[in-house]
């Protein structure tokens, strides 16, 4: 298994992602962070998540693996050395509500098990990604599917802003924003994740 530094996301990445929230399209990388705790595998296993805490979503994301220290000026292909695909799951209602009083997301966002990963596999290139889309299945339904392309901030962008801000260096992930088709998971959920056509992990839902 890498090494795993630290966990950097980016929200509102995906203008309809934002719209279907009622947010404002952002003029610069909405940035935040999730605990090294909050990481678990989607490996074919049961996961277990809160209860009673309102509502949990489902944020499809292409996650990009640092494998060494980045600094101004590289270029996202000699930085980015594997790639996978997770979600950056979310407490809705706790979010709201943290909003609404102008508080921190980390209640939200870093909770156990709230940053899951597919198995990392090499990066072909950010050329190669525009060609490629990644989806989730609910129950063998399509509910998320994306591209790169419909990204506001490209990978090259996520990187010097994630740089500039925090710094990167190597084993650090970041998820790089949904598309749109957020929604709830519920107890028994399977969920699946492709790269195209291809399967890359899944896993159930325990709450």
């Amino acid at each position: 298994m890498e090494k795993v530094g630290n966990i950097f996301c980016i929200g509102r990445n995906y203008a309809n992602h934002a719209s279907e929230l009622g947010n404002e399209i952002p003029k610069e990388p909405i940035l935040f962070s999730k605990p090294t705790h909050a990481l678990t595998y989607a490996d074919g296993e049961t996961i277990c998540f809160p209860n009673g805490q309102g509502d949990i979503h489902h944020e499809l994301e292409i996650v990009l693996y640092i494998d060494r220290e980045v600094n101004r000026g590289d270029r996202v292909d000699d930085v980015v050395g594997k790639m996978a695909l997770g979600l950056d799951l979310t407490l809705r209602d706790v979010q709201t509500a943290l909003k609404d009083k102008g508080h921190p997301w980390l209640r939200a966002k870093g909770f156990k098990n709230s940053a899951i990963m597919t198995k990392l596999w090499d990066f072909p290139g950010e050329e190669a990604c525009k060609k490629q889309t990644f989806s989730l299945t609910k129950n063998g339904v399509t509910v998320q599917k994306g591209n790169i392309q419909d990204m506001m901030f490209n990978f090259q962008a996520i990187i010097h802003e994630c740089l500039d801000v925090f710094g990167l260096g190597e084993g650090d992930l970041i998820y790089t924003g949904t598309p749109e088709g957020v929604g709830p998971i519920a107890d028994g959920d399977e969920f699946i994740f492709y790269w195209g056509g291809e399967e890359k992990g899944r896993f159930r839902v325990s709450k």
